[in-house]
C-alpha cells in the first residue's frame, strides 16, 4: 500500500486519550488492514459505547494530525454520562498543508515570514520545504521536473506575460487525473467539470487571486501589476494542490472509510459511532457516509468542523439547475441523528477563496460573485436542503436531519490567508458533538 506519511510504529503515537486506534488510508482509499482489524476487535474487547471517528483536513505531516486530535479529543471524557465508555479513532490520510498557514495555538513555520519590512507579503517563491511535501503529494520523474520548473518560475518571476501561461499549464498539468479514473468521479459536488481556476486566462486568473489575498488581509503584496501577479500564481498552485486534496478526500471517504465503517458496525452492532471531520476531512466523512454498505446502521451523529465542501452538497435540487442535486444528496438519512455543520464567518479561507477555486469551467456566473453560488458549507452552513435547520452555539440539536451551527463565536481566530479556518479545537465544539451524538452532555 503506497504511503505518503511514513509509517508509525504501533505505540508510537502521540494520542494518550484511551482507547486510542488509528486507520491509515493510502491515496486511492486502500486501509492498513492490520490497523483496522485491531479496531474491529479492540471496539468489541474495550466495550466502548461511542466511538469518535476524526478525520482531519490539510495536515504536513502525522504529528499534526495526532496533535490536533489530542487537542480535540481531551475534553470530552468530562462531557459525558457514567453509562459513556468513549473510544477514539484518529484517520489518517495523505494530505498537505502548504507550511506558511498559521494554525492557532501551533508553533509557527520556520518558512514563514516577511522581508523584514513591516506590513510587506514574503515573494511568492517555491520554499524547499514546500516543494518537498508537493513531492510527495505529486510523486514521480514527470511530477518532479514540472516543480522543479514551478519553482524557477517562481523565482524569476518574470513581466512577460507567456511565463504566467505557462506556470498555469505545470499546475494544470500536476493536478490533473485521467478522465476514466477512479478519483475523477470525487473532484465535484454539485456538478461535472474541471475548476475555472484550471481552463481559464492564467492572467485573469492570478489577477482575482491577487485581489482575494489582499481582500483577506494578507500584508501589502508589492512590486509592479505584473510582479504582484506571481501571489496570484502562487495561490493558484496552492488551491490546485487543495483541489486535488479535495478530491482524493471524496476518494478515501467512500472508498476507504465507509467500507471500514460498515464493517465496524457488523462486527459491533451495539457501538454508537460519532464522525467528525474537519476542512477536507468533513467531505472525507460525508462520502463515508455515501460509501457505507446499503442498509449499514450505527453511525448515530455526523459533526463537520468548518467543511471544505459545497454547501450545496446536501441539496435535492440546486438552485441554479433544479435538474440535479447535490452530491451528497440523502446521505444525512444514514444517520440515525443529526448531520451538524458547524460554520463561521471569519473563515477567510472558505469565505473568499474556496469560491474562486471551486467556480466550475463554463459556467456563466462572472469572478465577482461566486460566494453564493459556489459558497462552503463551513462558512454559511448547509443551504438549499429540505428540512435543514440552523441554530445558535449551544442551543439544542434536532434529533435528525441536516443543521447548521454558528460557531463564529469561537472559530474567529488565524491569520491570512485562511483566517479562522483551523480554529476548531474549543470545548464548545466537542459539546456540539457529545449534543449530535446524545452521549450524556453534562
Amino acid at each position: 500500500m503506497p504511503q505518503i506519511w511514513p509509517a508509525t510504529p504501533c505505540g508510537g503515537t502521540m494520542v494518550d486519550v484511551e482507547p486510542y486506534w488509528e486507520l491509515t488510508f493510502d491515496a486511492d482509499g486502500d486501509v492498513d488492514a492490520a490497523q483496522r482489524d485491531r479496531l474491529l476487535s479492540g471496539a468489541e474487547d474495550k466495550r466502548v459505547t461511542d466511538l469518535l471517528v476524526f478525520a482531519h483536513g490539510w495536515n504536513n505531516d502525522q504529528r499534526r494530525a495526532r496533535a490536533l486530535y489530542q487537542r480535540f479529543f481531551t475534553p470530552f471524557a468530562s462531557l459525558t454520562g457514567p453509562d459513556v465508555r468513549l473510544g477514539y479513532v484518529g484517520v489518517l490520510w495523505p494530505s498537505m498543508r502548504f507550511p506558511d498557514e498559521r494554525i492557532p495555538d501551533f508553533e509557527p513555520s520556520a518558512t514563514a515570514g516577511a522581508l523584514g519590512v513591516p506590513g510587506a507579503a514574503a515573494p511568492p517563491t517555491l520554499d524547499e520545504p514546500t516543494r518537498r511535501l508537493l513531492a510527495q503529494v505529486f510523486p514521480g520523474p514527470a511530477q518532479a521536473a514540472r516543480l522543479d520548473r514551478l519553482a524557477r518560475l517562481l523565482e524569476e518571476r518574470s513581466e512577460v506575460r507567456s511565463r504566467l501561461d505557462e506556470f498555469a499549464r505545470h499546475v494544470r498539468d500536476l493536478v490533473a487525473v485521467p478522465e476514466t479514473g477512479p478519483a475523477h468521479e470525487f473532484a465535484d459536488d454539485t456538478g461535472a467539470g474541471e475548476p475555472a481556476m484550471l481552463t481559464d486566462d492564467a492572467v485573469e486568473v492570478c489577477e482575482v487571486l491577487t485581489a482575494a489575498l489582499e481582500s483577506a488581509g494578507c500584508p501589502e503584496l508589492l512590486g509592479g501589476l505584473r510582479k504582484r501577479l506571481w501571489h496570484g500564481a502562487r495561490e493558484l498552485l496552492r488551491q490546485g494542490s487543495y483541489y486535488a486534496m479535495k478530491r482524493r478526500a471524496g476518494a478515501v471517504g467512500q472508498l476507504g472509510l465507509g467500507p471500514a465503517l460498515g464493517l465496524l458496525c457488523a462486527r459491533v452492532p451495539r457501538l454508537r459511532v460519532h464522525l467528525i471531520g474537519h476542512s477536507f476531512g468533513a467531505r472525507l466523512v460525508s462520502y463515508g457516509l455515501r460509501g457505507m454498505p446499503a442498509g449499514a446502521g450505527g453511525v448515530k451523529s455526523a459533526t463537520l468542523l468548518q467543511g471544505a465542501f459545497s454547501h450545496y452538497a446536501f441539496s435535492e435540487r440546486l438552485p441554479h439547475d433544479r435538474s440535479r442535486g447535490g452530491a451528497l444528496h440523502g446521505v444525512q438519512q444514514r444517520v440515525d441523528g443529526p448531520l451538524v455543520a458547524c460554520y463561521s464567518s471569519h473563515d477567510d479561507a472558505l469565505g473568499k477563496l474556496y469560491p474562486l477555486a471551486s467556480k466550475l469551467a463554463g459556467d456563466s456566473a462572472s469572478f465577482l460573485a461566486l460566494w453564493e453560488r459556489w459558497g462552503a458549507v463551513g462558512f454559511d452552513g448547509i443551504q438549499a436542503t429540505d428540512g435543514a435547520r440552523r441554530v445558535r452555539l449551544g442551543a439544542a440539536l434536532p434529533r435528525r436531519g441536516c443543521v447548521s451551527v454558528d460557531a463564529a463565536a469561537v472559530v474567529r481566530r488565524g491569520g491570512p490567508p485562511s483566517g479562522a479556518h483551523s480554529d476548531i479545537c474549543h470545548e464548545e465544539l466537542a459539546r456540539v458533538v457529545c449534543a449530535a451524538g446524545r452521549i450524556g452532555v453534562v
